[in-house]
């Protein structure tokens, strides 16, 4: 790239990440990679949104692009200079409120003005504007305990737009108030990014909301878990205002949908059976009844159903959908042709079983996993004294070493435990055959 390039790219681009990696340490020194090789830039007058299952690092590459949260390798640049500490122009909305319970609307919204050290003096008319531009006034001198959970997290907007940021970030900010109530906040955030009557000129959010991020966003990345990768960068022209009823909106979603089910639920077939280890699968966070409760679902709908109507259906986050049916697929007990959620054969003959055989299918079924393969050898040669967790979880590291060896190691255990298969002594950390 010419350096002419470097310069208009700079000049075009508020905030990028070049490059970005990151890597947790986790128990005995061992690294656990979130992010891989992420390049994201954040342009003049737009709205741009991180998307994907949960674990995918959304969160934490939102943090790096502000600066809390250092990259283990990489750099992100904002106005093309390169940022060590805090991001300047930025200003964060956190999913949890992050409210100062001892303190009115006001002093939580001042608190943010003098930590960015602004003149005592300017603090009550900041305050004031802040207050009123996300719609709170009347409210200045209640208590957090007094307001709904869409007031506190206007507060928190109030208290981030007050420091006059250039860039907003947002991370999952609607994900905890109702659904009415998200609606109506996606509308006035857009609506105070959209007048312009500020220095506000972009906004980076994340979400797992395909139709919040089709309602705000320009721009969607898609990541993908387990290190966060950025598969697709997808635009979004839709003219502003949008409706959530239009043809094109609705047709936008169903393009998100794809490219999403695309990603997580490719439709290559997992080999399974014929009395052969299949190849070390990740055992995800997924809880046996999880799997179950999805199993049970399926039960009433022979011919499948789309992922999206799942979710929906059953209240549940997509990504966590994602882990669920991923659980699924490994245990072959589903099957995912496009978007749709199948039972295997397997499957139905498990869910049709009573408890007993249930659990003699979920055994048959786990030792033809090449991780719980290895295991149960090492324990047929151990009998007597069993296998220490530690063993087990270098043996994970190895055959897993981007993924987090402690939660792999938790399901490994958990799941065994479903389909008496082996016991586990949390006292002495051993493993034994059941």
């Amino acid at each position: 790239m010419s350096n002419d390039a470097v310069t208009v790219s700079a000049v075009n681009t508020l905030c990028e990440a070049r490059h970005v990696y990151k890597d947790f340490v986790m128990p005995k020194k061992r690294l656990l990679r979130v992010l891989e090789d992420i390049s994201l830039s954040v342009n003049p007058n737009e709205v741009v949104a991180l998307l994907g299952p949960s674990g995918c690092g959304k969160s934490t590459l939102l943090r790096i692009m502000a600066g809390l949260v250092p990259p283990t390798s990489g750099e992100v640049l904002y106005h093309g200079k390169s940022v060590t500490g805090t991001n300047p122009g930025t200003a964060i909305v956190f999913q949890s409120f992050a409210l100062f319970p001892w303190m009115t609307v006001v002093r939580n919204v001042e608190v943010a003005l003098e930590a960015a050290k602004v003149p005592k003096e300017e603090l009550p008319e900041r305050t004031a504007n802040a207050v009123r531009l996300v719609g709170l006034s009347g409210f200045e001198e209640a208590y957090p305990r007094e307001l709904s959970g869409g007031m506190k997290q206007r507060v928190g907007i109030a208290r981030a737009l007050a420091v006059n940021p250039e860039i907003l970030f947002m991370d999952e900010p609607f994900s905890q108030v109702d659904s009415l109530t998200a609606e109506t906040l996606r509308a006035d955030v857009i609506d105070i990014w959209a007048a312009k009557s500020n220095n506000l000129s972009s906004i980076l959010m994340v979400s797992h909301d395909v139709t919040e991020v089709v309602y705000m966003a320009d721009r969607i990345a898609v990541l993908t878990a387990s290190p966060g990768r950025i598969r697709s960068i997808v635009p979004n022209e839709l003219p502003r205002p949008r409706d959530y009823r239009s043809g094109a909106f609705m047709a936008m979603v169903e393009r998100l949908h794809d490219v999403i089910a695309g990603h997580e639920l490719p439709d290559a077939a997992v080999p399974v059976g014929n009395g052969q280890p299949l190849g070390t699968e990740v055992v995800p966070d997924v809880s046996p009844n999880e799997i179950i409760g999805l199993l049970e679902y399926l039960q009433d709908h022979a011919a499948g159903q789309d992922i999206f109507q799942i979710a929906t259906a059953t209240q549940r986050e997509f990504g966590r959908l994602i882990a669920i049916v991923r659980a699924a697929e490994i245990l072959d007990f589903g099957d995912t042709p496009g978007r749709l959620v199948v039972l295997t054969p397997t499957g139905r003959e498990f869910v049709e079983s009573d408890q007993e055989n249930r659990k003699r299918l979920w055994r048959r079924q786990l030792v033809e996993l090449r991780l719980y393969r290895r295991v149960t050898d090492l324990l047929m040669a151990n009998r007597e004294n069993g296998v220490d967790a530690e063993e087990i979880m270098d043996m994970i590291a190895t055959m897993m070493p981007q993924e987090d060896t402690e939660q792999v190691f938790a399901s490994f255990i958990n799941w065994a435990r479903f389909g008496n298969l082996y016991a586990y002594d949390e006292r002495t950390r051993k493993v034994t055959l059941q």
